[in-house]
C-alpha cells in the first residue's frame, strides 16, 4: 500500500509544481509588461508616482500623445487632478509653486485661458498666487504683466496708481515696486547685506550696526580730509578713475565719503538746528537712509572750482565715470523716482557692468536698475 500512494502522490506534486512554475512565469511576463508600460512614462520624466497613475486611470495613450510636461506630471502627483483640466495642465508652464495644481484649477474655474495663467504664475509667488487664485477675474493682466518685472502682489496697488494719476503701465510699475505709495522712511525694507548693487533710499534702509565691507582710511592725496574712509572696492575704483583724469588734465577731490549711523544722526541734527525741520526733510537723508553709509558713494569735487557743477571735472565726469564704475546717483529728470534733489557730486560706485548698462540707457537711475534686473 506503501507503494501504490508514493506512485499516486508524485504526479499530483508534479503537477502543482507545474502550475506554480507557470504561475510564476505568468508573474513575470505582467511584471514586465507593467514595467514596460512605465518605462514608456517615465522615458519621458513622469515620476513612478504619477506612470501609476496615468497607467491605472487609462490616460496613457492621451499622455503619450502630449508627450513631456512637469505641470502635467504634478497634477498627477497631486490630490486636486482633474480630468476636464488634463490638457490645460500640457499646456501651462511649470512654476515651482506649493499648491500649483490646486491654484491652476482655480484659475481655470474662474476663467482664465492657459496664457493668462502663464502670465499669473510667472510673476507671483506662491503666497500671491495663492492669494490671486480666491478672487474673480481681474481686468489689464496683459498689460502689466507684459513686463518681466511686474509682480502679482501689486497688482492692486497698479491699478489703484494708474487710474488715480493717469500713468502709463511702466511708470506705474516702477513707482509701485519701489514703495513710492507709501509714506517715505514708514514702509521700509532693511537691507542687511553689503554689496555694490545694494539699493539706499526712502524706502529701503541700512540698520544702525550696519559698516560696509573692507572699510578703509582713503590717502589723504585723494581726499579732502585726512580721517575719510570708504568700500576699499570703491576706493581702488576711484583711484584708477582719479589717475585717468588726471592724465587728462582733471584735478578730483573727494569731498565727502562714508557716514555711519550715527555720524548721519549728528549731520541731520546739526541741518535741523542751522536751517529746520522743512530744510532736513527737503535735501538730508535721515539715519540708516543716507547712501553713505554703504561706503559706496563719494560726494566728488573739483580742485579748481567751487562750485563742481560748473567745472570741466564735472563734464569729464559725465562721459567717463561709467567706465570705472560710478554712477551721478540723483539727477533732477528722475528725482521723483529717487526723490532727492539733484546732486552733481554725488557719485556712487555700482561696478564696472551696471554703470556701463546705466549710461548706455540714457544714464536712467539705479532705482530703475533695481527694479528691472536686482528686485526678484
Amino acid at each position: 500500500m506503501k507503494k501504490i500512494s508514493s506512485i499516486r502522490i508524485k504526479p499530483r506534486f508534479a503537477a502543482i509544481l507545474k502550475i506554480f512554475g507557470f504561475l510564476i512565469v505568468l508573474f513575470l511576463a505582467i511584471f514586465i509588461f507593467y514595467r514596460y508600460q512605465i518605462s514608456t512614462l517615465t522615458k519621458l520624466e513622469y515620476s513612478e508616482e504619477a506612470s501609476n497613475k496615468i497607467l491605472f486611470s487609462g490616460y496613457k495613450r492621451k499622455v503619450l500623445d502630449i508627450g513631456k510636461s512637469k505641470t502635467l506630471n504634478a497634477a498627477f502627483e497631486s490630490e486636486y487632478f482633474k480630468e476636464k483640466y488634463l490638457n490645460n495642465y500640457a499646456k501651462i508652464k511649470y512654476i515651482e509653486q506649493d499648491h500649483l495644481i490646486e491654484n491652476i484649477n482655480k484659475l481655470l474655474k474662474v476663467g482664465y485661458s492657459n496664457h493668462e495663467i502663464n502670465i499669473i504664475l510667472s510673476h507671483g509667488t506662491s503666497e500671491s498666487v495663492s492669494e490671486f487664485a480666491k478672487r474673480d477675474k481681474v481686468r489689464y493682466l496683459e498689460e502689466y504683466f507684459s513686463y518681466d518685472f511686474a509682480k502679482l502682489e501689486n497688482y492692486d496697488r497698479y491699478i489703484q496708481y494708474s487710474d488715480e494719476t493717469g500713468e502709463d503701465e511702466l511708470e506705474t510699475i516702477l513707482y509701485i515696486n519701489l514703495n513710492l505709495d507709501k509714506p517715505d522712511y514708514e514702509y521700509t525694507e532693511l537691507v542687511k547685506d553689503f554689496s555694490i548693487d545694494m539699493l539706499i533710499n526712502k524706502h529701503r534702509n541700512l540698520g544702525e550696526d550696519f559698516v560696509p565691507e573692507d572699510l578703509t582710511t582713503i590717502p589723504s592725496e585723494y581726499a579732502a580730509e585726512n580721517d575719510f574712509e570708504c568700500s576699499r572696492l570703491a576706493l581702488n575704483a576711484f583711484i584708477e578713475m582719479n589717475n585717468a583724469a588726471t592724465k587728462d588734465g582733471y584735478s578730483l577731490i573727494i569731498n565727502s565719503a562714508y557716514r555711519s549711523y550715527q555720524d548721519q544722526v549728528d549731520l541731520v541734527e546739526l541741518y535741523r538746528r542751522s536751517y529746520g525741520d522743512s530744510y532736513v526733510e527737503k535735501y538730508v537723508a535721515l539715519p540708516g537712509f543716507s547712501e553713505h553709509q554703504t561706503g559706496l558713494a563719494f560726494d566728488i569735487g573739483s580742485r579748481r572750482s567751487n562750485i563742481f557743477a560748473n567745472s570741466k571735472e564735472y563734464i569729464w565726469m559725465k562721459d567717463n565715470a561709467y567706465k570705472y564704475g560710478f554712477v551721478m546717483r540723483y539727477d533732477e529728470r528722475y528725482q521723483d523716482l529717487t526723490e532727492f534733489r539733484k546732486e552733481p557730486w554725488h557719485y556712487r560706485y555700482v561696478g564696472k557692468d551696471i554703470a556701463k548698462y546705466i549710461y548706455e540707457h540714457n544714464n536712467m537711475s539705479l532705482e530703475e536698475y533695481f527694479v528691472i534686473f536686482l528686485d526678484k
